[in-house]
């Protein structure tokens, strides 16, 4: 398989369960490192597409690209890093220029962030950060299912696979489906 394709969740996707190349990760930055190291190894595709829910901080409700991710839980400014700087590593962010997605093992539910972020989710970065260390390709589409605000919870679990239709009409667009 050139193309494997990593959500979270199966809630987030429903009618992609059948696809051989669909992996749900789990929640979290771990869950979903494990997965994608997992899958690379076993599979070595390609490229490995990555939908799933993303808080919006500074886009709208809808399926948004992202090139750029940083870890938001990462906190060693004790150390001299920066803000979601892995320590003894140079750059905090993995990716090139675009919308960047902070990613963290926390459901945010308060828009002010200390690390600047387009969007907020639970798994992106480790899996960026995997493909990276494997010299896989990986894209990155979120639906945006809520605003990271106070009622955050609310409309991710009423909006959860509102995203699907989004990821079929972008695998078609890849020429995947």
């Amino acid at each position: 398989m050139n193309d494997l394709i990593l959500i979270a969740i199966q809630e987030e996707a429903p009618d992609l369960s059948h696809m051989m190349n669909v992996f749900y990760t789990g929640a979290g930055k771990v869950n979903a490192a494990i997965t994608a190291a997992e899958v690379i190894i076993k599979y070595q595709p390609k490229r490995i597409i990555n939908f799933g829910t993303a808080g919006g901080i500074t886009v709208g409700t809808g399926l948004h690209e992202c090139s750029q991710f940083v870890q938001r839980d990462m906190n060693c400014i004790g150390l001299g890093c920066e803000p979601g700087q892995t320590p003894f590593e140079t750059d905090a962010a993995i990716g090139t220029p675009g919308l960047t997605c902070s990613t963290g093992d926390n459901f945010v539910m308060d828009p002010q962030l200390l690390i600047p972020a387009d969007l907020v989710d639970m798994e992106a970065y480790a899996i960026a950060k995997a493909c990276e260390k494997h010299h896989v390709e990986f894209l990155c589409f979120k639906y945006v299912s809520d605003q990271a605000n106070a009622t955050a919870d609310t409309d991710w679990r009423e909006s959860v696979a509102h995203g699907q239709l989004h990821y079929v009409n972008k695998l078609k667009e890849l020429n995947l489906l």
